[in-house]
């Protein structure tokens, strides 16, 4: 499971350290897509096959479905963790995530997310809001069992 934050820098290449907790669950290499949120998202294969199936499984009438699948697929790109623990991000989704030269990893549990510092830090913001938390999550039955 991916957990976590961690703070890491681009090299001029665009390649960017996994954190070395997440770089066993990408022995089979990984997926990297644009996010929902300025952001991108890194998922196993397994996960990303999983989530390919649901996608595809929808009609291709509904415009919805159809700008799902592209914004899925015509953004995403297969990568593998080379022997540095790093992943090569090509240029476009640099810009679509305002990449630079740092870059914020963020678990997600079935994958982790790469966030521009400063998308990151209008997230937290987000997060940090306890009173508004609440009141956005008191929809879903998150009790422990």
């Amino acid at each position: 499971m991916f957990l976590g934050q961690y703070q890491h820098t681009l090299d001029n290449k665009g390649r960017l350290t996994i954190p070395a907790r997440y770089r066993d669950l990408l022995d089979d290499g990984a997926y990297l897509t644009q996010g929902f949120d300025r952001n991108l998202m890194v998922m196993t294969v397994s996960a990303f096959e999983a989530l390919s199936r649901r996608v595809n499984s929808m009609s291709i009438t509904d415009s919805r479905a159809r700008l799902l699948r592209r914004l899925l697929f015509s953004n995403g790109e297969r990568v593998d963790v080379d022997k540095a623990g790093r992943i090569l991000i090509p240029q476009f989704l640099r810009q679509s995530a305002s990449l630079d030269s740092d870059a914020i990893v963020v678990g997600g549990g079935d994958y982790f997310e790469i966030w521009s510092p400063g998308h990151w830090a209008e997230q937290a913001v987000r997060l940090n809001d306890a009173e508004a938390n609440a009141d956005l999550f008191s929809i879903f039955d998150i009790s422990a069992e």
